[in-house]
């Protein structure tokens, strides 16, 4: 005879008005426009504004822990990966740890080094990934710390790490991600941040430079949305976009992820071949590829590598490439440069790939749109990937 079954009661609060697309008419869009109330939601509840400090108070690792920490893994699929590298970036810059990104499905299959004294980053937007769950788990059997990044409280992933920063985005519908993309950036720059606290390895003043810049992103974001002049200069950039069946996307630097991320929206939701590289490497090979017409989609935020750049967007246009540059406002070099110049309000940055990503969202959404194409669920992809 079967024993009584007893199960615990999980209370979900949902929001029925998250699941609506109200007004707008694709939940992508709306999901865009919801970007600086995600950021916000997920920035300050973690900084101490007048004092100048993260709060990372769901991270239990000790500075001595991350003191015998030799190496970070970072493992994480599509746009979660993209957002890993841009932490990469920082928390080698800020922390002065060595970090390696390694995309989940190839994880355990690449015999990681992974020892007792490593920490795996898993960033996962639903928290149910295979393949990254993988890797956590891969990462638990050699004696590693875990921390994870998630969208959904109630998740494997959240339940199976040692620590876990919730990204709260709120519910995300369309299959290509946005917000949930964004917190995950926010996510990084916190954990960098934290860290370089911990190991004092950078000044007060660093981290007080990124503690406002990170406080004044979502106004800025929600500056840029409110422009309605430089929306409807997007959507006429699609315009000539959606007649083409290949593009090139580039960045140098932090720029190079966020030219990943962009290529992957555009190839997600319009079904459009799109390539990113970092811009030098066009020299190598792929520059055969440029023609007439050719469309070439660059970011150029990052100050140390901006001749270096523009250098690049000035050969593709020589070469007759239809360019459009994401920069920021004044820089006149661009513009006199790129076909079509979007602009972005200045920021600093090591944070200007939250900036810098939200026209490359907006480009790809009115091109999937003016190709006829059904946005919010792309052929072939699912919003969770739950199997390998």
């Amino acid at each position: 005879m079967c024993g009584k079954l007893t199960k615990d009661t999980v209370q979900v609060n949902c929001d029925n008005e998250a699941a609506e697309k109200g007004s707008y008419p694709h939940f992508m869009l709306k999901e865009i426009f919801e970007q600086p109330r995600a950021l916000r939601d997920t920035i300050n509840p973690r900084i101490n504004e007048e004092e100048k400090k993260i709060c990372l108070g769901e991270v239990k690792i000790t500075a001595e822990q991350l003191k015998n920490t030799d190496r970070v893994f970072m493992a994480a699929c599509g746009t979660a990966y993209h957002a890993g590298l841009i932490g990469k970036y920082t928390i080698e810059k800020l922390a002065g740890i060595p970090v390696e990104a390694i995309l989940a499905s190839e994880f355990r299959y690449n015999a990681p080094m992974l020892t007792k004294k490593s920490l795996l980053i898993v960033v996962s937007q639903s928290g149910e990934t295979a393949d990254t769950l993988g890797a956590l788990r891969l990462a638990k059997e050699k004696g590693a710390r875990v921390l994870a990044v998630t969208n959904v409280v109630d998740s494997s992933v959240a339940h199976e790490a040692d620590d876990v920063i919730f990204t709260w985005a709120g519910p995300e519908i369309s299959v290509a991600s946005t917000k949930a993309y964004v917190t995950q950036l926010a996510a990084m720059y916190l954990i960098a941040g934290h860290f370089a606290e911990l190991l004092g390895t950078v000044s007060k003043k660093e981290i007080a430079d990124l503690v406002i810049a990170l406080k004044n992103i979502p106004d800025q974001v929600a500056k840029f949305l409110e422009q309605k002049e430089r929306i409807e200069q997007i959507e006429q950039l699609a315009v000539s976009l959606a007649a083409n069946e290949n593009c090139f996307y580039i960045g140098r630097g932090m720029d190079h992820p966020v030219a990943m991320e962009g290529s992957l929206k555009l190839k997600e939701t319009s079904y459009i071949h799109a390539e990113a590289y970092a811009a030098g490497e066009l020299k190598h090979g792929p520059m055969a590829l440029i023609r007439e017409g050719m469309p070439v989609i660059g970011v150029v935020t990052q100050d140390h590598v901006h001749e270096k750049t523009i250098s690049i967007v000035e050969e593709v246009v020589a070469r007759g490439a239809q360019t459009i540059v994401v920069t920021y406002e004044g820089d006149d070099r661009v513009a006199k440069t790129a076909g079509g110049t979007i602009f972005i309000p200045r920021t600093a940055p090591l944070v200007a790939p939250i900036l810098a990503v939200i026209p490359l969202q907006l480009l790809a959404y009115y091109t999937a749109v003016h190709r006829g194409c059904d946005v919010d669920k792309p052929r072939n992809l699912v919003k969770a990937v739950t199997v390998e």
